[in-house]
């Protein structure tokens, strides 16, 4: 992923892209705020694959989220740059799941676990997160997991 990033940061910049070379600089800049915390901590490595997709996520969503607030604002050239942020953080997160098959994986997985109850809700959740954490929204899967349990 690094490499990955690196490697489009050079083509944005030789491309004179100057969305994509701002954004991927700052996704960048965020997974060296991270690996020095963990660096910190002893691990040497620096942050894993598996956390700098969530850290993608997350930026994803903050900028989802900023879309929101200036579309109330009518501030519709910010609402355009940030979706053009989304559109390449998007580039490097593996392909996500759509909503039916969220709702399928949260049904077969209630099975499987033999969650009765909104009280079963965190075994199901915690298995989700470990067994689909890259390519898994889990807000939606948390709404499809309420719906059902209730």
């Amino acid at each position: 992923m690094r490499e990955k990033l690196n490697s489009e940061l050079k083509k944005s910049v030789i491309n004179k892209n100057l969305v994509a070379t701002k954004t991927i600089r700052l996704i960048i800049a965020a997974i060296k705020d991270r690996d020095i915390v963990v660096r910190s901590q002893g691990n040497q490595n620096g942050i894993s694959e598996a956390e700098i997709i969530s850290l993608l996520k997350k930026m994803q969503k903050q900028r989802e989220e900023s879309i929101e607030l200036y579309s109330k604002g009518n501030r519709l050239d910010l609402v355009k740059s940030e979706e053009d942020e989304i559109n390449i953080i998007k580039g490097f997160l593996p392909k996500q799941m759509d909503d039916d098959e969220i709702a399928k994986i949260v049904k077969d997985v209630i099975k499987t676990k033999d969650a009765k109850s909104i009280r079963d809700m965190g075994k199901v959740m915690s298995y989700l997160k470990e067994h689909y954490a890259t390519n898994m929204d889990f807000s939606k899967a948390s709404k499809f997991l309420k719906e059902t349990l209730i």
